[in-house]
Formats: C-alpha cells, sequence, structure tokens
C-alpha cells in the first residue's frame, strides 16, 4: 500500500473516454462526475430528476449530458439502457438510499434492495454488453452490519423491518455482486472487470433523509463533527474507476483514517469465488492489500 495521498489531482488525461455516472445530480455522484469530466472524460448524469440533473451538469466544466434513471423501476431501467446507443468504457453504480423507512419500489421490492441492489443489478445486466472496461459499484462500510436474509429479502414477515439493517443487506448486496460479476466477467474471457468503492464518512444529502428527527439531527451533527467532505468521500470511485487494480477490488479510506481525514489508499481482493448460498456475515474476506 503506497503512503501517497491520492486525490482528484491525480486522475490521468481520460480524453475521448465516457463514463455512466448514476445518482449524479448531488453528493459523491456529482462530485465524481464533475472530476471525471474536468479530466476530459464524457460523462452521462444518470438521475431521476433531470431537471436537477441539468443544474448539476451546468455546473461542471466538461462534457456531460443528463439522461433519466429511476432505478426503483425496472422500466426506467430498461428504458435507460435501451436509449445507450453506443458502447463506453465505465459504469459507476453511485445512486442509493439510506436507513429510510419501510415502502416499496414501483416493481414491489424493498426501497433499499430494491434501489441500491437490485436497480443497479439491472442496469448493469442490461448496459454490460455495451461496457468496454470496468464496473464501479458503490458499497458502505454498513456491509458489515449487513445480513442477506434469502428467506424474506423484502422484510415482509413479522413487521420487523429496520431501516439499517436493511441498508447493511443492500451494501452486503453490493459487494457480493461485484464479486460474482468479476467471477463471470473473468470465467467468459471478457476483458471488463468489477470494483467497489466505499467512501468511509462522508456528509452527504443521505443523512437527512431518514425521516426520523433523532437520527437526522445526530447525523447532522456528526456530518459537521466527525465526517469528511463528499469531495473526500468520492475519492474511492474516482480511484476504482481509473487506476489499475486487481479484478474484485474494494477500494476506500485507510480504516484508520476514514473520517474527516485525507485518506490513504487500501484495495481489498479475494479470489472471486462463488457467494456462499446462505451470506450470513457482511465481512470482505481479504487475501491481498494493495
Amino acid at each position: 500500500m503506497s503512503s501517497h495521498k491520492w486525490t482528484a489531482t491525480d486522475l490521468p488525461n481520460l480524453d475521448g473516454r465516457t463514463y455512466v455516472v448514476t445518482g449524479a445530480n448531488s453528493g459523491l455522484g456529482l462530485v465524481t462526475a464533475r472530476e471525471l469530466a474536468r479530466a476530459g472524460g464524457h460523462v452521462v448524469l444518470a438521475v431521476r430528476d433531470t431537471a436537477k440533473g441539468d443544474k448539476a451538469a451546468a455546473s461542471i466544466a466538461g462534457q456531460t449530458e443528463v439522461r433519466k434513471l429511476d432505478l426503483s423501476d425496472l422500466a426506467s431501467i430498461r428504458a435507460f439502457a435501451e436509449g445507450v446507443d453506443s458502447d463506453f468504457d465505465v459504469l459507476i453504480n453511485n445512486a442509493g438510499l439510506m436507513a429510510v423507512p419501510q415502502s416499496k419500489t414501483k416493481d414491489g421490492f424493498e426501497t433499499q434492495i430494491g434501489t441500491n441492489h437490485l436497480g443497479h443489478f439491472a442496469l448493469t445486466n442490461q448496459l454490460l454488453p455495451k461496457i468496454s472496461e470496468r464496473v464501479v459499484t458503490v458499497s458502505s462500510g454498513a456491509h458489515r452490519m449487513g445480513k442477506i436474509r434469502l428467506d424474506d429479502l423484502n422484510w415482509e414477515r413479522g413487521g420487523d423491518y429496520s431501516p439499517w439493517p436493511a441498508y447493511g443487506q443492500s451494501k452486503l448486496a453490493n459487494l457480493l455482486f461485484t464479486l460474482e460479476l468479476e467471477r463471470r466477467l473473468q470465467e467468459a474471457g471478457s476483458p471488463v472487470h468489477a470494483y467497489a468503492a466505499h467512501p468511509g464518512y462522508a456528509a452527504t444529502n443521505l443523512q437527512n433523509r431518514t425521516e426520523n428527527v433523532i437520527q437526522n439531527t445526530l447525523m447532522a451533527v456528526g456530518n459537521k463533527v466527525l465526517a469528511q467532505s463528499d469531495e473526500m468521500g468520492a475519492l474511492p470511485s474516482l480511484y476504482a474507476a481509473t487506476q489499475e487494480l486487481p479484478g474484485g477490488s474494494y477500494v476506500g479510506p485507510d480504516a484508520s483514517r476514514s473520517s474527516a481525514a485525507t485518506p490513504r489508499w487500501s484495495a481489498e481482493t479475494r479470489a472471486p469465488a462463488t457467494p456462499p448460498p446462505r451470506a450470513s456475515s457482511g465481512r470482505c474476506r481479504k487475501s491481498s492489500r494493495r
């Protein structure tokens, strides 16, 4: 692991490359889109609200376009994928919800697993024939609290829904998806690789959507006292999207410097393997560190 404190100024020249970034109208997604465009990339802002997307695009210096994408609606995902009429380099699955009250997507899935994982799963699979280099999926350290409820994925039994474990499940699903996608890509002899990233504790608009006054207040205080900026939080996604890494890597701030500090970089990987049929642990096993 290098001691160099990698920043967005270390991005290579991205002229001629195209990136699709979901949830790019605010927070980590907006910073990711802005920095990729600044480095010369053409960035597609895939957003649910195109008016907000247009406003975000207007704040970015560089080549951008805005396209509508609602990850909680499979029909919207299909329409977006069908509208991508040429190959592109990198898909960054960034959009997400965190610890929201129980609800369902338009297709009947629990909202967090439906949006954070299943929506991106569907999007990736429909775009995969058009992706030439890599898929980056943004997870979270909250994957450690996750458990995949294979017998009740949508939290429909017993009224035991809990926002944070549901969020952890969706983030663990992101990692299992990344590992399995990488395994299948390599088995098929594809040049495309799959990576995951997490931002550490970053201050974004995710923390004010729990609809719980106490939680929102505590997280607002935490954002001011403990969290790093969204500019810092986006660095792992930018690193995973542009740097040479082993397939299946999980990129994030150094574990000892994951909040309000300039992060150093680590990439956690394990040999791609089929996830166990009952994934009950939120830990991502490590076989190498870079």
